[in-house]
């Protein structure tokens, strides 16, 4: 029996390697999204264009406006000395933020009293909005303790300060590269193993291991142990550049991640095969691996929560084993997450396994007969 499993992984491999088209879209591609992926997204803004309506021209507006500047994420384009100016700016997308500073600005300020500044922000996009006026609060607070320490005022009673915990940065990329690594595999995992029974049925040689000693069984674990170590390969492969090149901070331990790693590639590998099996030409399998794909992507909480869902929404998603692998991803990555408390998402990913093998044994069997 092992002898004909080996065989039949050899005839696999020689399959996907024999042609340098297939070697080269199972390296490039996802080294080329993942360099895509982790510089270009990121909820991080830098150098946010913003112009200053500024009627007091007072040395402490002079300081507030220096904040700014000074700041690495927002950047002065001009100044503005009519109020009409603002709309077509904005408008027009030449910034993004306005800073009005009304004219008795410092006067209120040195009598102790509150001195508004008011805030124009191109709502179009709420998200970057949002992040737009956190940016602004910050640099808000930051001027008045140092105007209060500096004039002999007492510091504001009460003022937050906040302490981010395994992101101390807020780095957008710690938390998306990691969500990267578990796309990829998912991804040539999936196109791999989908492609498998397909390619067979249409060139034919399908038939042609119905013949032979090999039982179905035998045949499942043919297809899926070269998915395997080529998902395997991948993972690391994409690891290695999310810590060494992204300088993502891996906190947790191997053992651990590459336990997740394993039980999410024998999920991949059995929903893969499910469709392989199901599909009667290639182009067949590559949709129904498109299909799964694409959504098991966006119900992941790789951009957005799941708790944000709606509950309909959150249900279909215990289905999805890249919902728990980003979980164990991030944790292991960001938090050092121990065994015990990623159990409940490594179990899932295990059932899922099992249950999709199952599946493809089944149809094999069903095709066969």
């Amino acid at each position: 029996m092992l002898y004909r499993i080996i065989a039949l992984i050899r005839k696999e491999f020689l399959a996907l390697f024999k042609d340098k088209k297939t070697r080269v879209v199972l390296v490039v591609p996802p080294l080329i999204q993942l360099l895509v992926f982790g510089y270009a997204a990121t909820f991080d803004l830098n150098h946010v264009p913003f112009a200053v309506y500024n009627e007091d021209s007072s040395s402490a507006s002079r300081e507030l406006i220096a904040h700014f500047e000074s700041s690495p994420n927002s950047q002065k384009t001009t100044d503005i000395s009519d109020s009409r100016e603002i709309q077509p700016l904005i408008d027009a997308r030449e910034v993004m933020l306005v800073i009005h500073i009304s004219p008795q600005f410092k006067r209120k300020l040195v009598l102790g009293e509150p001195a508004p500044v008011q805030v124009i922000v191109d709502g179009r996009n709420s998200n970057t909005a949002s992040i737009v006026l956190n940016y602004t609060r910050s640099i808000v607070t930051d001027f008045n303790l140092q105007w209060a320490q500096q004039h002999g005022r007492a510091s504001p009673p009460v003022y937050l300060q906040s302490r981010a915990w395994f992101n101390d940065n807020l780095q957008s990329r710690w938390f998306l590269v990691p969500g990267i690594v578990g796309l990829l595999t998912l991804l040539v995992t999936m196109l791999v193993t989908a492609m498998s029974v397909a390619r067979e049925r249409e060139q034919g040689t399908f038939d042609q291991l119905l013949v032979t000693p090999l039982r179905p069984i035998e045949i499942l674990i043919g297809k899926a142990i070269p998915g395997f170590i080529i998902g395997l390969f991948e993972a690391t492969l994409i690891i290695l550049i999310a810590v060494f090149w992204f300088e993502i901070p891996l906190r947790g331990e191997l053992l651990m991640l590459y336990s997740g790693v394993f039980l999410f590639l024998l999920s991949a590998i059995g929903v893969g095969l499910m469709i392989s099996s199901l599909a009667a030409t290639q182009q067949q399998a590559l949709l129904g691996a498109f299909l799964f794909l694409v959504p098991a992507i966006i119900l992941s909480g790789f951009a957005t929560p799941i708790e944000n869902m709606p509950d309909a929404v959150q249900t279909l998603t215990y289905i999805n084993p890249l919902r728990y692998f980003m979980v164990v991803l991030r944790g292991v990555f960001l938090e050092g997450m121990p065994f015990e408390l990623l159990m409940p998402q490594l179990w899932p990913m295990a059932l899922i396994g099992v249950t999709c093998l199952f599946l493809a044994g089944w149809l094999f069997r069903h095709r066969m007969v």
